[in-house]
C-alpha cells in the first residue's frame, strides 16, 4: 500500500550528509526505490556534479593528491559546480514537480571546506548565500557513524574499483583529525539547525538505517 503523507506530499528537496562511508548513497538508492513503489516522481542526484559543467569539476576535486588544491580554491570550485547544478538539474526538477534526492548540498562544503580545512563555519555559509541567494534543501538527512568505522568502510568500497585512476578518494585519503573535524560539524548542523536538519544513526545493516530514514522522513512531513 502506498504511504499517503509520502503520496499527497509537494515536492521535496531533500539532502543527504555525512562523513566518508557513512552510507549514504546505499541509503538513497534504497529511498529512491521506496518512492517509486510509492508512486512519486524524483530525481537522484549529487555533488560535486548533478549537471554536465559540473561533472567536469567533479573529477578536478575528488581525484589527484590530497594537496592538489588550496581551500578556498576547492570551496569556489566545489560552490561553482552547486551554482550549475541548482539552476540546471535541482530548480527545473522541482519545478516540474518532482523530488529532489541529492547525496550532498551546501553543508558539505561548510563542513569540508569550513571546518574540516580551516576557512570557517560562517565565511562557507556566506559563499553559498552569495551563490544561491536563501535557496536550501527542505531537509537534510546527517548520517552518524564512528569516523573509523565510516573510513574502513569508504576503504573498502573504493578497493573495489578497477583503476586507481578513477578513485574517487582524495578526501578520504586525507588525515584522520580531517574526518574527525567533519564528524563534529555535520553534529553541529544537527544542533543549530534542528528544523531541517535530522541526525540518522547510520550503524547498522542497510535495512535498520532505511527504517530509520523511512520513519524520520514521514514524521517530518507529518509536522
Amino acid at each position: 500500500m502506498p504511504d499517503m503523507l509520502i503520496d499527497t506530499a509537494g515536492p521535496q528537496f531533500l539532502s543527504f550528509e555525512g562523513g566518508e562511508g557513512a552510507g549514504k548513497s546505499t541509503q538513497i538508492k534504497l529511498l529512491s526505490a521506496w518512492l517509486s513503489d510509492n508512486g512519486v516522481k524524483h530525481i537522484v542526484t549529487r555533488e560535486p556534479g548533478g549537471a554536465p559543467g559540473a561533472e567536469l569539476i567533479r573529477d578536478l576535486l575528488l581525484k589527484g593528491d590530497t594537496d592538489r588544491w588550496q581551500p578556498m580554491t576547492e570551496a569556489l570550485l566545489m560552490t561553482a559546480s552547486r551554482a550549475e547544478h541548482v539552476a540546471r538539474t535541482i530548480k527545473p526538477a522541482l519545478e516540474a514537480g518532482q523530488w529532489v534526492l541529492c547525496d550532498r548540498f551546501f553543508d558539505s562544503t561548510i563542513a569540508y571546506q569550513g571546518y574540516a580545512r580551516g576557512l570557517g563555519g560562517a565565511e562557507m555559509r556566506a559563499l553559498q548565500t552569495l551563490a544561491l541567494g536563501t535557496f536550501q534543501p527542505d531537509l537534510t538527512f546527517v548520517f552518524d557513524i564512528a569516523v573509523e568505522k565510516g573510513l574502513l568502510r569508504a576503504r573498502g568500497r573504493e578497493g573495489e574499483r578497477v583503476s586507481k585512476s578513477e578513485m574517487e578518494d582524495r578526501f578520504e585519503r586525507m588525515d584522520i583529525s580531517f574526518h574527525k573535524a567533519l564528524h563534529a560539524a555535520f553534529l553541529k548542523f544537527v544542533e543549530e539547525e534542528p528544523g531541517r536538519c535530522v541526525r540518522i544513526d547510520a550503524d547498522g545493516s542497510a535495512d535498520e538505517v532505511q527504517k530509520r530514514l523511512r520513519a524520520a522522513l514521514t514524521s517530518r512531513l507529518a509536522k
